[in-house]
């Protein structure tokens, strides 16, 4: 089975399920029996603004619940790119971290590059609760944390979806209809414009995290592709007219002074202080907007191109365990089961927009679904469920490299140094060469 009919395959059936109330895993930890405390570290990329604080909170209630586990969090910035260069340089000392955040993007990198634990392996041999995976997980979700060959190596924790999120407030004032937002990038372009033009503010900003993820939405929404397959290799896919067209959309609004191209944190926080009219970024980011923004913050629909289909790749994470101590990788688990139960994942959710892959058997009214049924922003992320496809990963020793290259070609776009066309051809040679 394809990764894109997997990811597919997860729709609505997890995502609007509510969960059990209890909590998976007993209290227990695997060293309780010695008396010892057993310290692993878990290694995320949840800044302080994209979900950090739930992090924290997190860690807290499992180590008091688990007195002979000491969790330590550590934050790694850049992204899953900048994590899977800590994993590596980590590794290759003989410094494992235990439980690990990977990105989707990099599913294929890490099973061919990094030293892991099997996961299957990991919890058959926890005598607590063997059957975690299969009791709790829809195959077709699990699935989304196998490579091609089907070789489980983690299990799924974060999915989240690109999203435009706009100011009603700066809709009114710019003559534009706060409920009925843009849903094609010729009408993002033109509001953009109607804002700069009727109000001063900027219009328009896509976030520019380490990573090509909305980059990759809106140019296979415009009949792109980010890879391709040629006599059995993987190829860069992305130098067509549909991807450089797609991709010079936001460079033009940027050349046009409508469009914003700047660091997360100054887009983001233009946004929050009513200075940005729209914000293309992750669901993921819902709970830090809806708390920091001095407005109501609204979100809409990734948007398409006239006539053609919608394709948002599946962002957020999976949990990879590379702990080489017994009692350290007994204790991984347990956190993992933690980390995967109803509770957690409900704290999760509420405290950065993730949505969660766990399956739920009955609706509960103070669970998931109570955030579903008062939360329009999570009902718009849970919309664009059918249109999901995988998050583009480029396989090989030079993964990152190739990876890096796509990204270095977004600044070369959207400073005009070079037209879409030219930067995409030059880079997709670049990377073609190194595959």
């Amino acid at each position: 089975m394809s990764l894109k009919k997997k990811i597919a395959g997860v729709l609505l059936a997890t995502m609007c399920t509510a969960f059990f109330a209890g909590c998976g895993g007993d209290n227990k930890s695997a060293d309780s029996a010695s008396g010892k405390k057993v310290q692993i570290e878990y290694w995320h990329v949840a800044s302080e603004s994209f979900g950090g604080q739930t992090v924290k909170e997190l860690v807290k209630d499992f180590n008091e619940k688990h007195p002979n586990i000491e969790v330590v969090e550590k934050y790694n910035p850049d992204m899953y790119k900048g994590l899977t260069q800590n994993l590596q340089a980590a590794i290759a000392s003989g410094k494992n971290p235990d439980v690990v955040q990977m990105g989707w993007s990099y599913l294929n990198y890490a099973a061919e590059n990094l030293k892991y634990q099997d996961i299957n392996d990991a919890f058959a041999n926890n005598a607590k609760d063997p059957n975690f995976l299969k009791d709790n997980f829809l195959p077709n979700v699990l699935a989304l944390a196998q490579t091609d060959d089907g070789k489980q190596i983690g299990v799924p924790y974060s999915i989240s979806v690109p999203v435009l999120y706009y100011n009603p407030e700066i809709f009114k004032a710019a003559g534009l209809d706060p409920a009925n937002p843009p849903k094609t990038w010729d009408e993002v372009k033109a509001a953009a414009k109607q804002i700069k033009d009727n109000t001063g503010n900027m219009g328009f900003f896509m976030q520019e995290y380490a990573d090509n993820w909305t980059q990759q939405a809106i140019i296979e929404s415009n009949g792109g592709s980010m890879l391709k397959k040629e006599n059995g290799k993987t190829l860069a896919g992305f130098d067509t007219p549909e991807a450089a067209e797609a991709y010079q959309i936001l460079a033009d609004m940027v050349q046009e002074g409508t469009g914003l191209h700047a660091t997360n944190e100054e887009g983001f926080q233009a946004y929050l202080s009513g200075k940005l009219g729209m914000v293309c970024t992750t669901i993921g980011k819902r709970a830090n907007f809806e708390k920091s923004a001095k407005f109501e913050v609204m979100a809409a629909p990734f948007p398409k191109f006239e006539g053609k289909e919608l394709k948002v790749p599946a962002g957020g994470n999976f949990l990879m365990l590379f702990s080489t101590d017994d009692a350290k990788k007994a204790a991984a688990v347990e956190f993992i089961k933690y980390l995967e139960s109803p509770e957690a994942l409900l704290k999760w959710s509420t405290g950065t927009g993730y949505l969660p892959p766990r399956k739920g058997v009955e609706n509960d009214p103070n669970g998931f679904k109570k955030l579903v049924d008062t939360n329009k922003n999570v009902q718009v992320a849970l919309s664009l469920m059918p249109n999901l496809v995988p998050w583009a990963s480029f396989p090989g020793a030079n993964g990152l490299q190739a990876e890096q290259l796509l990204i270095d070609a977004r600044d070369i776009i959207l400073s005009g140094k070079e037209s879409a066309a030219q930067a995409l051809h030059e880079t997709a040679e670049k990377i073609n060469s190194l595959m």
